[in-house]
């Protein structure tokens, strides 16, 4: 009997230094983080890349290193400098960073279909350690230069790669909060999740302390900071990342960290938890949990409808949605005052938020002849533009194709 191939679900952390790739597919659902060497725990590809003088030939991430410097010429911090919309000269030309960075992209992403099957990718999660306005535009056209459509790409920050990470793990790791220690050039950032379990489905909320450069004795500084990040908290888990982690100076630290709870150390893990949402996002992994993050949508917008003589709810923006990737889209039939209401609620609450829109200059008609098409898209994490569009009704009455647009708010 033929069966569907297998397809891949990656996650792709992309910072300042370097990028990090790991993949799944529906029949693994554990992700798997990918070195450009067989059998090498070398995940980090440097976020560099390089053109041979005179010919058209690319290299990138380690590679750079290991190709004679006078024979190319090399450009580091692609990240940063698309972020900046620097331009860069490789020799006679010049080319818009985002440019290079898409092709960086485009070879990482080699590296899943290189080491397996040539697999279609179902969904990438790509992982950044923020999101703004400004990334997510550079990001999104970044990914569809190299030929991804907009519904298989999905872009979260490394709290949400987090959050995916921890509750995707056996459940007595989560049983209380669950605590992250990144630790990069210098730089500690304390992150601590909790469930809300009163809620169907669970809310999940994460809180962050910066506890800046750890500037003396490591151990010692260490284990000042997880007294005081664990005071007042239940932790099951603690995870550790971040290149600061790396040697072997963790003594002290290390059994106060330990002490009644696991602990586990990992450079993989926003990456792994980025494959982890590419499953989740992809229908693939139950997910029973919201997480009330800055990028995601606070609320559940939803219209009233009636089907078949009976009253429902149609959901047009789910609460935990990114909301920088959100769209709901509905075709309705008016019946009675041309004016359309939106149901706004919390996920934590039973209550709910009215907010009515008139369609003012509405064309005169029969009740039940117009048909209207009603699209809401998030500008914040409360806030959501609303477009009406007048779409007729068949033969019988001709669209007018005019619109309203109305922005309500939580």
């Amino acid at each position: 009997m033929l069966t569907d191939r297998p397809k891949l679900y990656l996650g792709l952390e992309l910072n300042p230094d370097f990028a990090m790739i790991s993949s799944c597919t529906e029949l693994s659902k554990e992700p798997e983080t990918i070195s450009r060497i067989n059998g090498s725990e070398q995940y980090q590809i440097p976020m560099t890349i390089c053109k041979r003088k005179g010919i058209g030939q690319w290299f990138y991430g380690d590679d750079v290193s290991k190709t004679a410097t006078e024979e190319v010429v090399v450009v580091d911090n692609l990240y940063r400098r698309a972020l900046a919309g620097e331009e860069v000269q490789v020799e006679d030309a010049v080319y818009q960073a985002e440019e290079l960075l898409a092709l960086f992209i485009r070879k990482v992403l080699m590296l899943p279909r290189r080491l397996g099957n040539q697999l279609e990718i179902a969904k990438l999660v790509v992982t950044v350690p923020e999101l703004v306005p400004g990334s997510v535009g550079i990001l999104k056209r970044v990914l569809k230069k190299n030929d991804l459509r907009e519904e298989q790409v999905h872009l979260v920050d490394n709290r949400e790669s987090f959050y995916y990470y921890a509750l995707s793990q056996p459940e007595d790791l989560y049983l209380h909060e669950v605590a992250l220690f990144d630790l990069t050039e210098g730089m500690l950032r304390f992150y601590a999740l909790s469930r809300n379990e009163r809620t169907t489905p669970q809310t999940i909320q994460i809180v962050e302390k910066n506890y800046g450069m750890l500037y003396r004795d490591l151990d010692e500084m260490f284990t000042e900071v997880i007294e005081d990040a664990f005071a007042h908290r239940i932790v099951s888990t603690s995870y550790l990342t971040g290149d600061g982690f790396d040697s072997s100076w963790m003594k002290e630290s290390l059994r106060v960290l330990c002490r009644g709870r696991k602990a586990f150390l990992g450079r993989n893990l926003y990456s792994k938890g980025a494959s982890y949402a590419a499953l989740v996002k992809g229908g693939v992994k139950p997910w029973n949990y919201v997480y009330m993050g800055d990028n995601e949508l606070k609320v559940n917008v939803s219209v009233k409808v009636r089907n078949e003589r009976e009253l429902s709810f149609l959901t047009l923006l789910t609460a935990g949605e990114s909301w920088y990737d959100a769209v709901g889209t509905v075709e309705v039939i008016l019946s009675g005052k041309p004016e359309i209401d939106f149901w706004l609620q919390e996920p934590q609450s039973r209550d709910a938020k009215i907010q009515s829109v008139e369609l003012l200059d509405f064309p005169e008609r029969e009740d039940k002849t117009s048909r209207l098409r009603i699209t809401a898209k998030p500008e914040s994490d409360k806030k959501i533009r609303v477009t009406v569009k007048d779409l007729g009704f068949g033969e019988i009455v001709r669209a007018t194709e005019k619109s309203w647009e109305y922005v309500i708010h939580e």
